[in-house]
């Protein structure tokens, strides 16, 4: 979720909130104000209609709602002492809507003429009903009006504040450290972005600084080990032939020279491993999968043919992505190589192309560790091996955004690239 929609989404939570409790103290805050003026109105209605009465004493006979919106009624002194003025809602017979309305009435005593009498004055009023649903609707309305508005001046204010930021992440996901020392930022008047892409240049400084000086120091340490390496495999091999060495003599030379072998073919895929782990390879092209495999079929056919091996090729669908070629090649070579060394003699090896998916079926006796299988030494147990094969695999698959998986089934090891 994105932080303007994040925040938008708490905002307009706070908003329900914060409307109801407005609208819950508007609402009486209006009944209260609706009284106040009804109030009023009947206090002016009764002034009038008793100055009225003093003019004309017909209108003290007046003791129905009929044909007016008050009547007067006789009362005793007794009664007119402790009397106060009262007002209250009532329901009236209303003619036109042919049903009973809510009212709001004053009840009052007054003196004319040595005589005491009551009278009630009533107004129309509101319907709360109505004003609670008006009040409802309006309040809808304007929530809407409100995050609309807000999501608008969001959208507009957030993006261009948020521009550096957002620079700034694309620019790091672009950035490679093969070529480039640093990024582009964008100029802010921020004080927080400013201080984002300060750190984020002190950050990509010493990274660049590091990978750098690892980079440097493999290549340097791989490049020394290499030259004594040769100097001694070249020096045990001239040694070896010579015929006046003792038979045990040659045997610990043999054992020397596999162990030195080993040591550089490890050397190489450490250095390898760096490379690939460090993005050395960032050159992409178009690449079928199904000719690759082929290709390395053929290269690895004299070993096929060694071991009597039948290598089966399924094409179910074609692959092709845009991807770096030595990787990929490094990758099917690694997993072909893998499985013609680990099937036994005259058994069967099957490479199926599915849809984005190249599956290596080979037979075995157990099942393998699935969660160490792919870590650096532990991929095999031969003494030839150095143990990087599948670790190498893992890196590439990585390095290609691709999947590698595998997972033992009826007797057969099965490793799977999924893309």
């Amino acid at each position: 979720m994105k932080l303007l929609n994040y925040t938008t989404g708490h905002l307009a939570v706070i908003l329900i909130f914060l409307l109801g409790i407005w609208a819950v103290i508007f609402y009486f805050e209006i009944l209260d104000e609706i009284y106040d003026s009804m109030d009023d109105g009947l206090d002016n209605q009764k002034i009038l209609i008793l100055r009225k009465a003093r003019q004309d004493p017909f209108l003290l006979q007046k003791s129905e709602f009929e044909d007016g919106n008050y009547i007067i009624t006789p009362t005793t002194a007794n009664i007119s002492k402790t009397y106060k003025d009262s007002y209250r809602d009532t329901l009236m017979y209303m003619e036109n809507e042919s049903e009973y309305e809510p009212v709001r009435l004053l009840e009052s005593v007054f003196r004319q003429d040595g005589n005491y009498y009551k009278i009630k004055v009533v107004t129309s009023m509101v319907e709360e009903d109505d004003l609670r649903k008006e009040l409802f609707i309006s309040l809808l309305y304007l929530y809407a009006g409100l995050i609309l508005t807000i999501l608008l001046l969001n959208r507009y204010f957030q993006k261009r504040t948020w521009k550096p930021f957002y620079k700034v992440v694309k620019n790091l996901e672009n950035f490679n450290i093969v070529k480039d020392s640093n990024i582009e930022k964008e100029e802010t008047n921020i004080e927080e972005f400013k201080l984002l892409n300060k750190q984020i240049g002190r950050l990509l400084d010493k990274t660049v600084q590091s990978y750098r000086s690892q980079k440097e120091f493999i290549e340097n340490a791989s490049h020394e080990l290499q030259t004594p390496l040769a100097v001694s495999i070249n020096k045990l091999e001239l040694m070896a032939e010579n015929n006046d060495l003792p038979e045990k003599a040659m045997e610990e030379l043999a054992v020397v020279l596999s162990s030195l072998e080993r040591l550089t073919r490890l050397n190489r895929s450490l250095l390898l491993l760096s490379r690939i782990e460090n993005r050395q390879f960032d050159k992409s092209e178009e690449i079928n999968w199904n000719n690759l495999i082929k290709q390395f079929l053929i290269e690895f056919k004299d070993l096929s043919n060694f071991k009597n091996l039948q290598i089966e090729f399924e094409e179910e669908e074609e692959i092709s992505n845009k991807s770096n070629k030595d990787l990929a090649g490094l990758l099917i070579s690694n997993l072909l190589r893998n499985a013609i060394l680990h099937s036994p003699a005259e058994s069967r090896i099957v490479i199926r192309v599915k849809s984005r998916e190249i599956q290596f079926e080979n037979p075995g006796n157990k099942s393998l560790d699935p969660t160490t299988i792919f870590q650096r030494f532990t991929g095999s147990n031969k003494k030839s091996s150095t143990g990087l094969g599948l670790a190498i695999s893992k890196t590439i698959a990585e390095a290609l955004e691709i999947q590698l998986s595998y997972e033992f089934r009826q007797d057969k090891h099965l490793f799977r690239v999924k893309f």
